[in-house]
């Protein structure tokens, strides 16, 4: 391969991953049912995180990212929030990277949400991951040590593939009413 179709292909990635995610679109039943088991996952590898589900006012719930990068890559996925417990929107991620990366992988992520406030944030699109908002690896005990930051406390779950990175990006959320 020539260095001209190697850097095309390496440019096509983010948006072959945002066109794929836009294809796989499920329906708000679906996409809430997916959510709660999603949850029911979380749970079962850390039973601590049934407090956060409990007693957050609100969280949004991605039961399945696709991320995946050669040089350049993005991640994409959909998911419902939840105020108190019952869903009232929809929620869009999307991330592009730079860097070393090379592989693909899906997993699953909870955004909490400590109170009102935080959720306007995130429901008028203002949320961002700041250099310190860190995503937890959901695993025994996780849930009883970790605390909120500027009123966000994110978890994230492997669901399988492998992929090594080092690599600078954005991330962006979406938010709809249902």
């Amino acid at each position: 391969m020539t260095d001209s179709r190697i850097r095309l292909f390496l440019l096509s990635v983010p948006a072959l991953l945002v066109l794929a995610g836009c294809a796989t679109t499920k329906s708000d039943t679906v996409l809430t049912a997916d959510a709660r088991a999603a949850i029911v996952r979380f749970v079962d590898r850390d039973p601590g995180l049934k407090d956060w589900v409990d007693h957050a006012h609100g969280y949004a719930v991605f039961p399945s990212l696709g991320k995946g990068g050669l040089g350049v890559g993005g991640a994409f996925g959909n998911g419902i929030v939840f105020e108190r417990g019952d869903p009232i929107g929809r929620s869009r991620m999307i991330q592009g990277t730079v860097g070393f990366q090379i592989g693909a992988q899906n997993f699953s992520m909870i955004i909490f949400f400590q109170d009102e406030a935080a959720l306007t944030t995130f429901q008028r699109g203002n949320f961002e991951f700041s250099a310190q908002a860190t995503a937890i690896a959901a695993a025994a005990g996780v849930g009883a040590t970790t605390s909120y930051e500027k009123g966000v406390a994110v978890f994230i779950l492997g669901r399988g593939g492998l992929m090594a990175e080092a690599s600078v990006g954005g991330l962006k959320f979406d938010y709809s009413p249902l």
